[in-house]
């Protein structure tokens, strides 16, 4: 088995690396490995707090309730029990929104790139001769172009997309949402009502990635497209066929001269 290893490696080009289809590349891998990590991975919780002053027993209560939430952000099926400041009990308020199908169709692109790259990597460093005989750069200029079209699309819809979840977990959104928290409450009955703790620094930096993303492709394509015989130059005429490759010399008329 090491001496298979040993041979692979032997036929392994990794000039590839250095030049810059290979490079970017690389970067293509990290970058994407980035994208889905900070999205597909993220996890998040907001606190809501009501303070009710006055009950009817005299009595003061203050309750604090955690909301979980995280990938893909179905917000519609997160619910929670909050005090309606009443002898009642509680009111169970459920969250709005469902943004999971721009973050799914972000992560999965990312995830898609991700294994392209490493498969695109493997023929590069192993199978340079091959990648070049049976139409690689083609197919490999055709899958650059629709991935640097899907990451645009997928970039975009995720940024509206997290600017729809911020929305959705807002302080003054959530407050609405709470009937004990209505203007009328807490003006007249003193009621308190607090939303905080939400952090989502590491989701706005996904949106960066991805868009770096669209950059990297988008630079990928050219390099991608020098390889195709599409930017080769055009065949040089060929000197021994007549009329080709002939000039006439500066001086000499090749009209034939009458009257002489």
């Amino acid at each position: 088995m090491a001496g298979n290893l040993n041979h692979m490696l032997g036929g392994a080009d990794l000039r590839i690396l250095q030049e810059p289809l290979g490079f970017i590349k690389v970067l293509e891998w990290i970058f994407a490995i980035f994208s889905f990590a900070t999205c597909g991975g993220y996890s998040g919780s907001l606190e809501v707090g009501v303070y009710c002053p006055r009950l009817q027993n005299k009595t003061v209560m203050n309750t604090t309730e955690t909301i979980n939430f995280g990938y893909p952000f179905r917000l519609n099926l997160i619910s929670f029990d909050v005090k309606n400041c009443s002898e009642k009990g509680a009111d169970t308020i459920h969250l709005i929104g469902d943004f999971s199908p721009s973050a799914e169709f972000y992560v999965t692109l990312a995830v898609l790139a991700f294994l392209y790259c490493m498969a695109a990597l493997v023929i590069y460093i192993f199978y340079q001769d091959k990648y070049k005989e049976h139409r690689g750069p083609l197919i490999d200029f055709w899958v650059t172009a629709i991935f640097f079209f899907l990451w645009l699309v997928s970039s975009a819809g995720w940024a509206k997309g997290l600017a729809d979840v911020k929305t959705s977990l807002a302080m003054d959104f959530i407050m609405k949402l709470i009937p004990a928290c209505d203007m009328h409450a807490v003006h007249i009955d003193g009621i308190k009502c607090t939303v905080g703790g939400l952090a989502m620094s590491r989701l706005n930096v996904s949106v960066v990635f991805g868009f770096l993303n669209f950059i990297l492709w988008g630079g990928n394509l050219w390099f991608a497209y020098k390889e195709t015989p599409w930017h080769s130059s055009p065949p040089l005429a060929d000197p021994s066929q007549p009329g080709q490759g002939q000039q006439p010399a500066r001086g000499v008329s090749s009209t034939p001269s009458f009257g002489s």
